[in-house]
C-alpha cells in the first residue's frame, strides 16, 4: 500500500481520490455530470491560531498545475500573523468540480500548522533570550506530520522574533527539514543511549569529540543521576571548548526524583536566594514543581549553573529539556531561569481537536451564498 507521500508523487489524481472523503469525490462525479461552476471557499478555525499556510498553498498549486487549471488563494494574513477564532484566513476559488475533491488534504495540511506556529510563538515570547532547538520529529505521526510540525516551528519563532525581538528556534534535529532553519542539517549530539553504550558520560563525550573533532558539544547528563558530577568532569575533560563556549550541558531530569544535589529542602533555598519572590508567585501545584520539584526545575538550573561558575565554568551553557511547553516556558521566563537553549517538541497541540480547520463555500459563480451560522465568513467588501 502506498502511503501519504504519494500525494506529491505520480498518479496524483488517484492518490487525492484514495486519501479524500467519499462525499467530496461523489460530489465531483455530480458536478462533472451537471455542469461545473466557479465557487470560493472560506477557509477558517475555532481558536486563535498563526497563520502558517505555505505547506498547503504550496500543495494547491502543484494540484492546479497537475489538473491544468488555476486556483486564486487570496490569504487574508501574512504568514506567521496572529488570526482570531472563526476569522476566514484565506479564501480560495477555483472550478466547483477541481476543487470540492480536495478539501480533505488541504484542510490536513494547514489546521495543525496554524495551531503549532501559534504555540511556538508562545513559548519563544517567554523566553526571548533563549535559544530553542525543535526535537519533535521522534513524537509526530509519520515524516509529513514531522515536516508540518517543523515549518510551523520555524513560522511561530519567526513572528516572535519580528514582535518580540526573541531570539527563537535556531534549529530542528533532522536533516530534511532543517531549510526551514535556515540550516543544512539537523543539530543534536548524543541521545541517552549513547551514555549508555559508552558507560559513562564522560566516555561519550570523548567518544562524541574523537569521532566529530572540533564541532561543539553538548552532552546529556542525567543518564547516572549525577548531574553535577558528571557535567564537571566533562568540563574538566575539555576546558578549552568550555571556555570557548562550545560545551553545553543537557539537563532532561525526569519528573520522578530531584538532580543531584537537591531535594525539596535544597530547592526552595535555592530558588530564595535567586528570586526570593518566586514562589510565591506560583498559581497551582503544576507551577510549584517547575519552580521547585523535581525533574528540570527552575531551582535545579539554577543548581547546576551555580555549580558551573564556582567551578570556574561560567561560558559553559544549559540546554534544558522535558516538557517545555508554553507554560512550563512562561514559568521559566517569570523567574529568569538561566537556560541558554530549550530542546522542545511540546509546541505540538495538545488538544487534536483544536486543530480541525474547517473550508466551507461562500459564493457560487460570484453570487454570495453561504449555509446558515456561517454568514460571518462572507466577504464584507
Amino acid at each position: 500500500m502506498k502511503g501519504n507521500d504519494d500525494l506529491d508523487g505520480d498518479g496524483l489524481d488517484g492518490e487525492i481520490k484514495r486519501w479524500t472523503d467519499q462525499y467530496f469525490n461523489k460530489t465531483r462525479a455530480i458536478v462533472q455530470r451537471n455542469g461545473d461552476t466557479r465557487v470560493t471557499y472560506a477557509v477558517f478555525m475555532r481558536r486563535p491560531v498563526s497563520f502558517a499556510p505555505r505547506l498547503m498553498i504550496e500543495w494547491l498549486n502543484r494540484v492546479a498545475d497537475e489538473r491544468n487549471t488555476k486556483f486564486d488563494i487570496e490569504a487574508c494574513f501574512e504568514e506567521g500573523a496572529w488570526a482570531g477564532a472563526g476569522e476566514p484566513l484565506l479564501y480560495l476559488s477555483g472550478s466547483f468540480s477541481e476543487l470540492v475533491d480536495l478539501e480533505t488534504l488541504y484542510l490536513q495540511k494547514l489546521g495543525a500548522c496554524c495551531v503549532a506556529a501559534y504555540n511556538a510563538y508562545l513559548m519563544c515570547s517567554a523566553l526571548p533570550d533563549t535559544q530553542f532547538l525543535a526535537m519533535d520529529a521522534r513524537h509526530c505521526a509519520g515524516h509529513e506530520m514531522a515536516e508540518m510540525m517543523a515549518y510551523a516551528a520555524s513560522v511561530g519563532s519567526e513572528a516572535a522574533r519580528r514582535e518580540r525581538d526573541a531570539v527563537g528556534f535556531i534549529g530542528n534535529a533532522t536533516d530534511a527539514t532543517a531549510h526551514f532553519f535556515g540550516n543544512e542539517a539537523g543539530l543534536g549530539t548524543m541521545p541517552h543511549a549513547l551514555i549508555g553504550y559508552a558507560g559513562s558520560t564522560l566516555r561519550a563525550a570523548e567518544m562524541y569529540t574523537e569521532t566529530f573533532p572540533g564541532e561543539p558539544l553538548t552532552v546529556l547528563v542525567d543518564y547516572f543521576g549525577r548531574e553535577v558530577s558528571d557535567a564537571l568532569a566533562v568540563c574538566k575533560r575539555f576546558p578549552e571548548l568550555a571556555e570557548e563556549g562550545k560545551i553545553a550541558v543537557r539537563l532532561d531530569t525526569h519528573g520522578g526524583r530531584f538532580i543531584e544535589g537537591l531535594d525539596t529542602q535544597a530547592a526552595y533555598a535555592v530558588l530564595e536566594r535567586h528570586v526570593p519572590r518566586a514562589v510565591r508567585q506560583y498559581r497551582n501545584e503544576e507551577e510549584l514543581r517547575w519552580l521547585v520539584g523535581t525533574g528540570v526545575s527552575a531551582a535545579a538550573i539554577f543548581h547546576l549553573r551555580d555549580a558551573l561558575d564556582d567551578a570556574g565554568f561560567p561560558k559553559a551553557r544549559i540546554v534544558a529539556s522535558s516538557g517545555f511547553n508554553f507554560f512550563k516556558c512562561q514559568v521559566m521566563g517569570s523567574v529568569n531561569a538561566p537556560i541558554d537553549v530549550v530542546g522542545t517538541g511540546s509546541y505540538l497541540p495538545d488538544d487534536w481537536r483544536e486543530t480541525y480547520a474547517t473550508a466551507d463555500i461562500v459564493a457560487y459563480n460570484g453570487e454570495a451564498k453561504v449555509k446558515v451560522g456561517r454568514e460571518f465568513l462572507l466577504r464584507h467588501r
